[in-house]
């Protein structure tokens, strides 16, 4: 058992709830967040509040929350201190995809709701979860960690929004990184290719394309990844042995930037 607390976010489905499982597996102990229930900004289905409480047991307390909300990321933090004895590492992996026309034709309710979701509920987390690492004690091991994407570093049609949230996410790591200078809390993202999740699944039809398996040949390793695959690199960020890493961007894209 580490003894080790995190709190991730998106953690209904996906990549989040493979972060959390691979958590537990690991010793550490878990607030699982969610918004749990759809945005009516979007056209597809959400993670709901059965799957996050599906989740639930010895090491997980589930908290149904906004991540663009700080008061309720607040309130998910101090479920972390209060009931699990404090916080070591926050995991944004909250996200959502929208788009499939070009820029300048995207609704603007579907722009929001990306740039607030995948930007601004990555800063949001920064702003309520670092201030929990810094009360940890010295000599202390905290870590931010986000959830970016290939798409941060490679033009992708019609889905230029979500680029650009990406984008924002690997600048914000880096700045934190620095900020954080000599504190012994690091920042980090991790930069998954194409996995098979919901979004994907959505990336796939808003591409008018039959299912996501489609998106498999981009990647040199000719599968979608797992979930659980970009889940191993976000644990292993979190744990003490990347102590080393900080302002870093971690592909785990099955080669898609090659």
């Amino acid at each position: 058992m580490s003894g080790r607390v995190a709190l991730v976010t998106g953690a209904a489905r996906g990549i989040g709830a493979a972060t959390v499982r691979e958590l537990v597996g690991a010793g550490w102990s878990v607030v699982a967040v969610d918004r749990a229930a759809d945005d009516p900004r979007l056209p597809y289905r959400l993670g709901t509040r059965a799957e996050l409480d599906a989740l639930a047991g010895d090491q997980v307390r589930t908290v149904a929350a906004d991540t663009t909300d700080p008061a309720a990321l607040t309130a998910a933090v101090e479920v972390a201190e209060a009931e699990l004895g404090g916080l070591d590492a926050a995991l944004a992996v909250a996200g959502v995809i929208a788009g499939g026309t070009p820029l300048w034709e995207m609704p603007d309710a579907e722009l929001d709701a990306v740039l607030d979701v995948d930007l601004r509920g990555a800063i949001t987390l920064a702003r309520v979860a670092v201030p929990a690492l810094l009360r940890r004690p010295q000599p202390r091991s905290g870590r931010f960690i986000a959830v970016a994407s290939a798409a941060a570093t490679r033009g992708l049609p019609m889905l230029a929004a979500y680029c650009a949230a990406k984008a924002g996410v690997t600048g914000l790591v880096r700045a934190l990184a620095v900020e954080l200078r000599g504190t012994g809390v690091t920042a980090n993202a991790v930069s998954p290719g194409s996995t098979d999740t919901p979004i994907l699944a959505e990336s796939a039809r808003l591409y008018g394309l039959a299912s996501a398996a489609a998106f498999a040949r981009q990647q040199p390793v000719d599968r979608l990844l797992d979930p659980a695959e970009v889940a191993a690199a976000l644990v292993w960020l979190a744990g003490e042995r990347s102590s080393g890493v900080t302002g870093a961007v971690l592909p785990v894209d099955g080669g898609l930037a090659v």
